[in-house]
């Protein structure tokens, strides 16, 4: 386990670096969304491109992936929701927790920390995974998330509204213009090989420190707006859903798919499990902020899932590898 440890120390070190330097003040609060949207629109759409563009167009489509991993996202969500609902968990929030629970950090820390590990072949289905959240299960999860009180019409207009911010997001079409590419064997000039080469050089270690600090400015508002620090039994359950339970239904359910026949590559579900058992994504403390969930238990699962996993992703990756 210690040479996994030595490869995934410095990718969990630097969300480290970010929380402190957000908490302690060294990077203003405010600086936090440019650094954000630097990553978000600049560096990793270029890091996704390049690795689009230089996988073959096959692993982009691969059907298999897109069938298990959406299964599994849709159970996992189902599964949140149901033992998370209570008086003090209303729809809104355990949609938001369930999101946690099924959305991987595969875009800020999946690609990179995968790929380092097994190498660019690995890009492809991360890259697959990715989209589904994306799309799929962040879509559902919000309009599930508008049932507190609303009727369908307003979960299939929060649903549209979804789909509308993913139309903006430039990821997915990083990602796009990247199959392309691969598709028609596009090769780009030097000067913009080389741009994009930098902005995509940059995006492992800055996406890396913007995690941290966007947690610690997660946290730090809920600090700031008094909430009740949340109930342990409100978010602990959710941590060991995302961490221990999902790579298990992964595993699971891609080894009934290998069984009966489902063209899915065996080294490919292996990618899948260990995207699996990545921490939750960090950015979904930004749309349960927009949509007026709980963001202090939000973050709390985030930080601990982000927290235990350099233990629990390293000991996945132990006994896949």
């Amino acid at each position: 386990m210690l040479p996994i440890l030595l490869i995934t120390f410095p990718f969990f070190a630097l969300v480290l670096c970010g929380y402190i330097a957000a908490r302690r003040r060294f990077l203003p609060l405010e600086a936090i969304p440019g650094l954000n949207g630097f990553v978000l629109f600049f560096a990793l759409p270029c890091m996704l491109y390049r690795f689009g563009s230089s996988t073959p167009l096959a692993q982009l489509l691969d059907a298999g992936v897109f069938l298990t991993w959406t299964l599994c996202a849709i159970i996992t969500v189902g599964f949140t929701v149901a033992v998370s609902l209570n008086p003090r968990v209303g729809w809104n929030d355990a949609s938001f927790g369930a999101l946690v629970a099924a959305f991987p950090n595969s875009g800020f820390m999946g690609v990179p920390l995968l790929v380092a590990i097994l190498g660019p072949p690995a890009a492809g289905p991360v890259i697959v995974t990715l989209l589904i959240d994306m799309v799929i299960t962040t879509s559902l999860c919000i309009a599930l998330s508008r049932l507190d009180g609303a009727d369908a019409p307003g979960a299939r207009k929060a649903a549209k509204n979804a789909l509308k911010g993913v139309a903006t997001n430039p990821l997915p079409w990083s990602i796009l213009l990247g199959a392309v590419a691969s598709a028609v064997s596009l090769k780009l000039s030097r000067p913009i090989v080389q741009t994009v080469g930098l902005l995509a050089d940059a995006a492992s270690p800055v996406a890396l420190f913007t995690i941290g600090a966007v947690l610690a400015r997660s946290q730090l508002l809920a600090n700031a707006h008094q909430h009740a620090p949340p109930l342990l039994r409100d978010y602990l359950p959710v941590v060991a859903i995302k961490l221990l339970l999902h790579p298990l239904l992964v595993l699971l359910i891609g080894a009934a798919a290998v069984a009966l026949g489902v063209p899915l590559n065996r080294s490919v579900l292996t990618v899948m499990v260990l995207v699996a058992g990545l921490p939750s994504a960090s950015n979904v403390s930004l749309l349960a902020e927009r949509f007026g969930a709980d963001n202090g238990r939000i973050a709390h699962i985030i930080l601990l899932s982000t927290a235990v996993a350099f233990v629990t992703f390293s000991l996945v990756v132990t006994l896949l590898t």
